[in-house]
């Protein structure tokens, strides 16, 4: 039986491309490959699902970082009021956090799951999962059928909508860049991104230590490439939380040129105030060990890496301390060094940097240029955001415009 549009992907950009289609008159199969509907979905904001950024156009562009300007159309076609109201409308609360991020009211990330899902009934989308697309058959720069495990399928049109090669646990390992390879697209280069990220072996000691309030300047050779504030994770391998999955993106291109970090651990106090601190705290500690002087000042687990940092005895009297030693002393807190070695990989990072190349789908419609029939959506495009939302907005949006022009 022949449809009029097939969807290959399950996540949220499928799914919602799904069910516009349909709302469009259209007969919709949609084709996942897992035994549920939006895996990937029930684990995004640490399985609370952040929707989106309840902030203007202007501020997803400058937060998405490949590709920026593609996105527009489906901007002012559908953008976060309209997913909001959407959303709300299939009966889940919403609610607004820190940042503008956006949240189910519940936190819980299966609420959303469920309203698709109820979307995709009401609509009267027909859902195949745990199916497979093996192959793609082509005629005439259009597709003429695919192959699956469970059968062959013909449509008018086809959305691919199967997301990256990030958390392949959920199901996003790639399957759509081979599919848009064959048919004639270029794939940027695909790597890992917001992603934690591995570093120096004394980070093993940190594992588990949180930093919060903390700002990181990320440089790559001369180069400051990234600058941020807030929460820091030190893990058994390296370093993740917000600040650094943001800072990845803009280093896993770059991780032959010896990438670094600096951590200021007091960003709200000037050197000078710091240094003004640090006294106040000796005087207080005059006659005990530099190394049980600064509980006061930082986590107990960092305090022993901050003074061999600095080169500057930890068993010397705190009341014998240099000028000289002191300053050594803030420019680590200042300027904690970390050499970043690596990421953690495909398998633990949120998104995927790179894709189908934007420059062979149109923008205004999401419809492949080089295949007549052919629609593309969501993290299968090279395009990619910061955390906050954006990514899941920009999926989102570019299934809205590829189910509405289908």
């Amino acid at each position: 039986m022949s449809r009029s549009v097939i969807v290959i992907g399950g996540g949220a950009a499928g799914m919602l491309a799904a069910g516009v289609a349909a709302e469009q008159g259209k007969d919709v199969l949609l084709i996942e490959k897992n035994e549920k509907l939006g895996k990937k979905l029930y684990i995004t904001g640490k399985g609370r699902c952040n929707l989106t950024n309840a902030s203007d156009i202007d501020n997803h562009i400058k937060n998405m970082i490949t590709n920026p300007y593609f996105m527009y159309s489906a901007y002012y076609s559908f953008f976060v009021d309209d997913l909001m109201a959407l959303i709300e409308k299939m009966g889940v609360k919403l609610k607004v956090e820190r940042g503008n991020r956006v949240f189910p009211a519940s936190d819980k990330s299966s609420d959303i799951i469920k309203a698709f899902r109820k979307y995709l009934e009401k609509t009267g989308v027909k859902v195949l999962l745990n199916c497979r697309v093996k192959n793609i058959k082509t005629k005439n720069r259009r597709i003429s059928g695919i192959s699956t495990t469970k059968g062959d399928f013909t449509a008018d049109s086809y959305i691919l909508a199967t997301g990256g090669r990030s958390y392949p646990s959920t199901g996003s390992t790639g399957d759509g860049y081979n599919f848009a390879a064959f048919l004639g697209h270029n794939v940027t280069e695909l790597y890992p991104s917001l992603v934690g990220l591995t570093a120096d072996s004394f980070c093993a000691e940190l594992s588990g230590l949180s930093l919060r309030n903390v700002s990181i300047k990320a440089y790559v050779g001369k180069n400051k490439v990234y600058e941020d504030f807030g929460e820091l994770l030190f893990t058994h391998r390296g370093v993740s939380g917000p600040v650094i999955l943001s800072a990845s993106r803009f280093i896993t291109k770059k991780l032959g040129e010896s990438p670094k970090i600096y951590i200021d651990m007091k960003p709200a106090l000037s050197e000078k105030e710091l240094d003004t601190r640090l006294l106040r705290d000796f005087g207080e500690n005059r006659n005990r060990s530099l190394k049980n002087a600064f509980d006061k000042l930082l986590p107990k687990a960092i305090i022993p890496i901050v003074i061999e940092k600095s080169g500057v005895d930890p068993e010397k009297q705190v009341n014998s301390v240099s000028r000289e030693e002191r300053r050594a002393l803030l420019g680590v807190i200042k300027g904690f060094e970390l050499n970043i070695t690596g990421t953690e990989g495909f398998d633990h990072a949120v998104i995927t940097c790179g894709g189908v190349d934007v420059k062979e789908t149109d923008p205004g419609t999401m419809k492949s240029k080089l295949i007549d029939n052919l629609y593309f959506a969501g993290e299968i495009l090279d395009i990619d955001a910061l955390t906050g939302g954006y990514n899941l907005q920009a999926a989102f949006s570019t299934g809205y415009l590829a189910g509405l022009n289908c």
